[in-house]
C-alpha cells in the first residue's frame, strides 16, 4: 500500500508538470484531471493506511489536509482553464 500511495503521489506532480508545458487547453486540462485523480488515489492508499496501522491518525491529519489543499488549487485551475 505504501508503494502504491508513493507512486499515486508522485504522479500528481508529473501529471501538473505536464499541464504546466500543455500545448492546448484542451491538454491542461486533461493533465490537470488526471493530477486530481491521482490525488483522490492517493488519499484512499492514507486511508487504506491507517485503517490497517501503518500510518497514525494523528499523521493522516496534516497529510489529508494537505491534499485537500491542493485538491482546491487544481479544481480552481481546471474551472479557469475551462471558463476561457
Amino acid at each position: 500500500m505504501a508503494r502504491q500511495m508513493l507512486r499515486s503521489g508522485t504522479s500528481v506532480g508529473a501529471h501538473y508538470r505536464e499541464a504546466y508545458r500543455a500545448r492546448s487547453t484542451a491538454e491542461f486540462i486533461s493533465k490537470m484531471e488526471g493530477a486530481l485523480q491521482e490525488l483522490d488515489e492517493t488519499t484512499y492508499w492514507l486511508e487504506l493506511l491507517v485503517e490497517t496501522g501503518q500510518l497514525s491518525h494523528k499523521r493522516l491529519g496534516p497529510l489529508m489536509a494537505e491534499a485537500d489543499e491542493l485538491i482546491r488549487i487544481l479544481v480552481a485551475c481546471v474551472k479557469a482553464a475551462k471558463g476561457k
